[in-house]
């Protein structure tokens, strides 16, 4: 029975609001495509002693294969993820977050199993679902919402997701236990209907805003939306990251997050961070591939962590799935290009100590 939502503790949820770089988790496979435990495990330690203030697991990124009868990984993968958070025994507010993807039915028995496990959150996929309405949509989420703290998704349409009205986020903000959205549309208008209805709820300080937009991470996170709502100023800003992109690279992510929290509220934000978004979304397009309509986005992710000894090579669940033609090369570029975006000598000096605990 999926037990009643257990709501986040008073420092979780400031630091939620605050903003915290949240790691989408990879899937750690060994030539024969079998889970590799150790490497796993290493993994989330990664994410921690970078200074993540989460990890999102069983997401698009862990591979939605995971759930198919052949693996049956989703329970393993989340329990590995939440156990090392448990062993690194942190001082510093930490969520755990679990991917939750299906009808209502397959919804719940996968937050039953995350609660069991610990996790302090559900970032509920709304794709595959394609032909449901938007008051079905509202209604699962209402359902799931009873049973733990839900972390919207907009998806872009071209994996998967599909689009949603303004007045389908007003409402999706206004439902109980809702905690945050994340914003993966690749889109700026649709960006901006998100926010503009978070404004627009009733819940508006209750619901924290994360960036997904791996094509505009840096300015996402450095502007602030203002509306005028029934003759009100409200303002809203990004604060924080919920990314497959921060699957790599993390170490430096967390410091790009923390840079820009010092700046916010400059009204004279400097040139520099107009050219260090641009330096994030060209190694973006390396990893993820949106040349190839983003066929590559895992294989690249796991390049990365292949060349950083994190992974021992790219392997998926699906063995059709790898790098596209020419993105190698690309992800050679931005390594030559960007290398102050690296966090390669970090996982250096601390892979061996990840790979024996």
């Amino acid at each position: 029975m999926v037990p009643r939502r257990k709501d986040l503790s008073h420092e979780q949820r400031m630091a939620l609001h605050d903003g915290l770089a949240i790691p989408a988790h990879p899937l750690a496979l060994d030539e024969h495509r079998q889970l590799d435990e150790t490497r796993q495990r290493a993994l989330t330690q990664y994410y921690i002693a970078s200074g993540a203030g989460g990890i999102a697991v069983g997401v698009h990124s862990t591979q939605f294969e995971i759930r198919d009868e052949p693996y049956n990984l989703f329970e393993p993968v989340l329990r590995m993820a939440a156990e090392e958070v448990e062993k690194a025994n942190l001082t510093r507010p930490f969520l755990k977050v679990a991917g939750i993807c299906g009808p209502t039915e397959q919804a719940l028995a996968e937050i039953e199993i995350a609660t069991q496990l610990g996790y302090d959150a559900g970032l509920v996929s709304m794709g595959g679902l394609k032909d449901w309405s938007e008051e079905q949509h509202l209604n699962r989420i209402k359902e799931l919402a009873k049973h733990i703290p839900i972390i919207g998704f907009y998806l872009q349409p071209s994996v998967g997701g599909r689009t949603f009205s303004f007045d389908f986020w007003r409402q999706f903000a206004n439902i109980e236990g809702v905690i945050a959205i994340k914003m993966a549309p690749f889109n700026r208008y649709q960006t901006i209907d998100v926010v503009r209805a978070v404004c627009y709820s009733d819940r508006c300080d209750e619901i924290a805003l994360y960036t997904g937009n791996d094509d505009n991470i840096v300015n996402d996170l450095l502007t602030t939306y203002s509306f005028q709502v029934n003759g009100k100023t409200v303002e809203k800003q990004i604060v924080g990251g919920l990314l497959g992109h921060w699957a790599v690279w993390t170490q430096k992510a967390v410091l790009l997050l923390e840079e820009i929290k010092s700046v916010r509220g400059n009204k004279e934000i400097a040139a520099k961070w107009l050219q260090r978004n641009v330096e994030v979304t060209d190694s973006n397009a390396a990893f993820f591939d949106p040349a190839h309509h983003f066929e590559g986005c895992i294989p690249g992710i796991h390049e990365v962590l292949r060349r950083q000894g994190l992974l021992a090579g790219r392997w998926c669940l699906n063995p059709n799935e790898e790098l596209s033609l020419g993105q190698m090369e690309e992800i050679d570029r931005v390594y030559r290009d960007y290398p102050h975006l690296n966090d390669d000598a970090f996982v250096e000096r601390n892979l061996s100590k990840w790979m024996k605990a």
